[in-house]
């Protein structure tokens, strides 16, 4: 796998990697983090992948990773 770009992000990291015949799209925020695969044959390489990443997926992003912090501190407070 080898990283082929980062895209500038005021709360988290983004990466991309190729490995395989397939793009992974990593999304990291604190302990957390999100990876979308897509096949190179569907997007246009690092361009094609920016496109994808437009404000309103970011969003959708951004309000994931909140599920998931809220999610796992309820887990934690009930076993502890």
């Amino acid at each position: 796998m080898r990283v082929i770009g980062n895209i500038p992000h005021p709360k988290m990291s983004i990466s991309i990697f190729s490995m395989n015949d397939k793009y992974q799209i990593k999304f990291e925020a604190g302990p957390m983090e999100q990876i979308y695969k897509i096949a190179h044959s569907e997007v246009n390489g690092l361009e094609g992948i920016q496109k994808i990443i437009d404000e309103e997926f970011l969003e959708k992003i951004m309000n994931c990773f909140n599920e998931m912090y809220l999610s796992f501190k309820e887990a934690k407070e009930r076993n502890h």
